[in-house]
């Protein structure tokens, strides 16, 4: 762009007002000048000094700038966001009110007996609307275009000859990657920028002066000027934002280095050296699996008292019997999830002995007011701080829905049992006479009891329906969390765990009513009776099977486009 003279102003679009509206209010101070509106969301923009000369040769009020055609289905990857105009186009732009360029100034334009022409570029301009679209435009100049000023790497930047760069990378004056780093491109990494020892950062670009600790994984992710990543973070396809320095962050920040001094790093060695970290390795010191099963034999015979109860309770009562098997699930999905738990820094943290400490505190309650829901629930939130102290806050985290599921194996409080007993009774029975009436059924309804002709069916309290709740809710939250579906979709299957185990227990009390009616005999009933309710369960799981197959078919996501054509011409540097 030499020879360019030209006055910089930048200008947010406000709703009220529009693009052009925008324009008109900054573009006033210079009413003689050639107007030139760039959107801010452009990584690559083309030759200025070839855009005037097509803009003057064309001897229009107005170039609309548009990228090269593409095989994109999608319209909006032709717009530049980027329009010439001569100082006359603001005449018809109103002083109040929206106004839009493409939807209400060129059609004025037009209307005034104006020319409106279009100048397509031959590399497209890299405009972006997200952080996706953002790192997409940068890989595609990084992967197709030479790197400014001929290099790679500035010669000031600070690359120790440990460190692996692959694909490309540009790295600019002031950068510094410490030994054993691994970058992956397509990275920037502009000036005062660092990435600590064996950290691993993939498709991303860091802003000036941001940092990366020692042992982080980055991938696909966009630094602010200034943020931080504390040893061990791991990210992936997120905004990271610089901090403010407030009195929350100083106390974490203390409290973390309390914590590497109680628990400190083993040394980092060049790479090749034995047992030398590479990007995602453990970080910290690692779990000795004696001390392990030491701690988990410690905290066995602490609450022996606490798992014989639950034991028996299993046993004895076919509302929670379901309990049993909750543990064993749990075991298999963490099982099945192994790769994604161990995907991060495996270091103890003291906020879980806090939080153990915590547990304990709710345990003494329940045993002090005897209350044996407090200590029974004590004991998964034990397990759940113990997770935290020895393995660290990555794991705890990921953990977070496995510590929920297994609380399903908890009965409830006593409390609560009676409080929602009778009204589940009432509404089983009042449910099942809606049914069998539907069914054409001549009924009468006494308090608990059906009167269906000849025959009286008495809904008893273990037919209230929270049987079925509670093993619904077992198997629902099994399949939730070993799908592979989103977050709203599991949202919706979570909510409609309560009527789909209601509508099971009806269907369950209506057949049985009915049963009763033709069988005789209590040897027959009782078998009809059993069965009945072992039959629900499969019904329920169908029902579930049948409302993902529902979701699936109902609500359909686009396909993203994987790549986009986006080009400069040789010699021309990306913006980061």
């Amino acid at each position: 762009m030499t020879g360019l003279r030209a006055t910089v102003q930048i200008s947010t679009e406000q709703m009220p007002l529009g693009p052009a509206g925008v324009l008109v209010r900054t573009a006033l101070q210079h009413p003689d000048a050639l107007i030139l509106l760039v959107s801010a969301c452009t990584a690559c923009p083309p030759d200025l000094n070839a855009l005037m000369e097509a803009h003057q040769k064309a001897r229009a009020a107005m170039t609309v700038v548009l990228n090269p055609k593409s095989n994109a289905p999608s319209p909006a990857t032709e717009a530049a966001d980027l329009y010439l105009m001569e100082p006359t186009v603001l005449e018809q732009i109103p002083r109040t009110g929206y106004c839009d360029i493409k939807e209400t100034l060129i059609p004025a334009l037009l209307r005034a007996g104006k020319t409106v022409k279009a100048c397509r570029l031959t590399q497209p301009a890299g405009n972006f609307r997200n952080r996706a679209g953002y790192l997409q435009a940068i890989a595609d100049f990084l992967e197709t275009q030479p790197p400014p000023a001929g290099r790679w790497i500035d010669p000031a930047a600070a690359i120790d000859p440990a460190a692996r760069l692959h694909g490309p990378v540009l790295v600019m004056a002031g950068a510094a990657v410490a030994a054993g780093a691994v970058i992956t491109g397509p990275c920037i990494l502009e000036a005062d920028t660092q990435v600590g020892p064996c950290s691993l950062l993939t498709g991303s670009v860091l802003w000036p002066a941001a940092r990366i600790g020692a042992d982080c994984q980055v991938r696909d992710c966009i630094m602010e000027h200034g943020a931080e990543l504390a040893d061990g973070t791991i990210r992936e396809a997120q905004m990271i934002k610089s901090k403010p320095d407030n009195w929350m962050s100083r106390i974490t920040a203390d409290v973390n280095k309390k914590v590497n001094r109680i628990f400190p790093r083993p040394p980092h060695r060049p790479a090749g050296e034995p047992g030398v970290c590479g990007a995602g390795a453990p970080a910290g010191k690692a779990i000795k699996p004696i001390w392990l099963g030491l701690a988990l034999l410690a905290f066995a015979w602490s609450y022996w008292p606490t798992l014989t109860d639950l034991w028996k309770i299993w046993m004895q009562s076919d509302e929670y019997s379901c309990g049993l098997l909750v543990p064993f699930m749990a075991l298999y999905i963490a099982w099945s999830r192994r790769e994604q738990l161990a995907r991060g820094p495996l270091r103890p943290s003291l906020w879980g002995l806090a939080a153990f400490l915590a547990a304990q505190g709710l345990r003494c309650f329940g045993l002090f007011f005897m209350y044996g829901s407090a200590e029974r629930l004590s004991l998964v939130a034990s397990i759940a701080a113990l997770v935290w102290f020895l393995f660290g806050g990555s794991v705890f985290r990921k953990a977070i829905p496995i510590f929920v599921f297994l609380g399903l194996m908890l009965p409830l409080p006593k409390s609560l049992e009676a409080a929602i007993t009778l009204p589940l009774q009432s509404m089983a029975t009042a449910s099942a006479g809606f049914c069998l009436e539907m069914l054409g059924y001549d009924i009468r309804i006494e308090g608990n009891i059906i009167h269906l002709g000849q025959t009286t069916v008495a809904v008893a309290e273990a037919c209230n329906g929270l049987r079925m709740v509670t093993s619904f809710f077992v198997i629902s939250g099994l399949v939730i969390l070993l799908v592979n579906r989103a977050w709203w979709e599991k949202a919706i299957l979570l909510l409609s765990v309560l009527p789909i185990a209601l509508l099971c227990n009806t269907i369950r009390l209506a057949l049985t009513a009915i049963a009763f009616t033709i069988l005789t005999g209590e040897t027959w009933e009782q078998l009809f009776h059993d069965f009945g309710g072992y039959a629900m369960m499969p019904l329920a799981l169908a029902l579930v099977i049948f409302e993902l197959w529902i979701l699936r078919k109902i609500f359909v996501v686009p396909v993203e486009e994987t790549r986009q054509e986006i080009l400069i011409p040789s010699g021309k540097q990306a913006r980061p």
